[in-house]
């Protein structure tokens, strides 16, 4: 029986591993991490950046599969680890639609000239609430 559940954690970790690697590919062709780097003016700290990326998506990986692994750090962590990931998967959207230049092509149909900073504003407070929506009222997967 055993050897069933070390089989199945085996190809667990090889699956969400073939898809950590595909994100992290994804993330790096973006040039997300240089970019935020550059951007924040911290590019001496790059490779923290880097080793702190994969980490996360090494520890996601592990606490995906093994569901019974318990990390007791209370609801402070879970805030801060809820920010993170938000921030992260915000930095890929915006990094995504700065790479296929999403957003000067809809600010030209819209014949913007100025406000560009609070559109991109609304947007993150509209994505920020939708996801305290889901949070607090509960997500049942489409049912």
């Amino acid at each position: 029986m055993w050897i069933k559940h070390v089989f199945l954690a085996f190809i667990g970790l090889a699956c969400g591993l073939s898809v950590a690697c595909g994100s992290f590919a994804f993330a790096v062709k973006l040039g997300v991490i240089p970019q935020m780097a550059g951007k924040s003016k911290t590019a001496k700290h790059v490779m923290a950046y880097e080793n702190a990326t994969i980490l996360g998506g090494i520890a996601g990986n592990i606490i995906s599969v093994f569901l019974g692994i318990r990390f007791p750090a209370g609801h402070l962590f879970l805030a801060l680890f809820g920010l993170s990931a938000g921030i992260f998967v915000g930095c890929m959207a915006v990094a995504l639609a700065e790479i296929i230049d999403a957003y000067p092509i809809m600010y030209r149909r819209m014949k913007l000239k100025i406000g560009m900073e609070w559109m991109l504003a609304t947007i993150a407070i509209g994505k920020m609430c939708g996801c305290l929506f889901y949070f607090m009222r509960g997500y049942d997967g489409g049912a």
